[in-house]
């Protein structure tokens, strides 16, 4: 028998992101796969009585809470606190977090205070004669393993888009606040503000609907023998301003940037999926002047929707590894995609 402690960091404006719910659907899962095995809650933030309520119904025997404006922003003095209160105070024996970057900076110090063990990037959670034992990838998603501990605490953060997120009504709840005293040594670090790209200038979009996919075909040279940088900016940067959709670039072109030569300007390696780039988790995914070869394929692994517009019929895209491949190019595709939105977008905001 397990006590089970799901524990998550709420948002500025005191509810649960997507990622979080999704580890709590997991936690859920494991506790009712473990007969006997308590399932608590426990948050921390400024507030956190609308995100309490609002998963009031998952089956919780206990909800802990940590609050105040100390905890606003993400800080590793206070934010390890809050988190090895809510442990210590829910006696938990698996701990079970999503991998947001506000709890992956704390988990793992926190597991070292408790004496417990710690492992991250966890897919997915089984359990077996009341063994439990988790799902890691390795080596970008080309290798898995089981991993089993003994020791105890259990400290787990649970990769996103890894399990269906919790969706229950929401009602009232009782809510344990622990009360904990801050040192000055606490609050020494201070946040002076953010500072980001404006929305238009924003590639990198992990929430949302649409990976579109550039490949190293938009800066080759084209039909009439020339290349035509500039121009593949506007018709992907258009797009991505009326689809709103996350930018991933293919190893070949993100390599060409580091090489000197003309590339997309606001393409980096931070955009580089496939091969040792990151592994997407969109539910749609277009790749586009991409060579489709299987490191690549292997990056879009839990894209449940794969299209692909490519001028050559034998490329990768075509045996098999797109749900749909455009045989077309992609410059006219895109131009004509990218007017079709304008006219759709002007025609509702009329």
């Amino acid at each position: 028998m397990e006590t089970i402690l799901f524990v998550t960091s709420t948002e500025s404006d005191g509810t649960l992101n997507r990622h979080a719910l999704e580890a709590l659907g997991t936690a859920i899962d494991t506790a009712v796969s473990l007969p006997g095995s308590p399932l608590v809650v426990g948050l921390f933030g400024e507030k956190i009585e609308a995100a309490a309520n609002s998963i009031a119904n998952c089956g919780a025997v206990r909800f802990l809470g940590v609050e105040g404006a100390e905890f606003t922003q993400a800080r590793y003095a206070t934010d390890a606190a809050a988190l090895e209160m809510l442990c210590r105070a829910s006696k938990a024996t698996l701990v079970i977090a999503p991998a947001t970057s506000r709890m992956a900076r704390v988990i793992a110090g926190v597991s070292h205070r408790l004496n417990g063990r710690i492992d991250t990037h966890v897919n997915a959670i089984a359990t077996s004669n009341d063994q439990v034992a988790i799902t890691r990838w390795f080596y970008r998603q080309r290798m898995f393993s089981e991993l089993t501990r003994t020791q105890r605490p259990w400290l787990l953060s649970v990769d996103s888009g890894c399990h269906v997120a919790y969706q229950g009504g929401s009602q009232n709840v009782d809510i344990e606040l622990l009360p904990i005293v801050l040192g000055s040594d606490h609050l020494r670090t201070k946040v002076a503000g953010f500072k980001a790209p404006s929305a238009d200038q924003q590639t990198i979009r992990p929430d949302a609907e649409l990976l579109f996919v550039t490949g190293a075909g938009w800066t080759k040279k084209q039909k009439d023998g020339q290349t035509h940088p500039k121009e593949a900016e506007q018709l992907i940067l258009g797009f991505l301003r009326e689809t709103k959709a996350s930018l991933g670039g293919s190893k070949s072109l993100v390599d060409m940037s580091g090489e000197g030569e003309q590339v997309l300007q606001f393409m980096s390696h931070l955009n580089q999926v496939g091969q040792t780039g990151a592994t997407p988790r969109h539910p749609k995914g277009l790749s586009t002047c991409c060579h489709g070869e299987e490191p690549h394929v292997v990056g879009w692994r839990f894209i449940r929707e794969r299209r692909a517009v490519n001028l050559d019929p034998n490329c990768g895209w075509a045996r098999g590894k797109a749900d749909v491949l455009y045989v077309a190019d992609a410059f006219e595709v895109m131009a004509k995609v990218n007017a079709l939105l304008a006219e759709k977008h002007s025609t509702v905001n009329a």
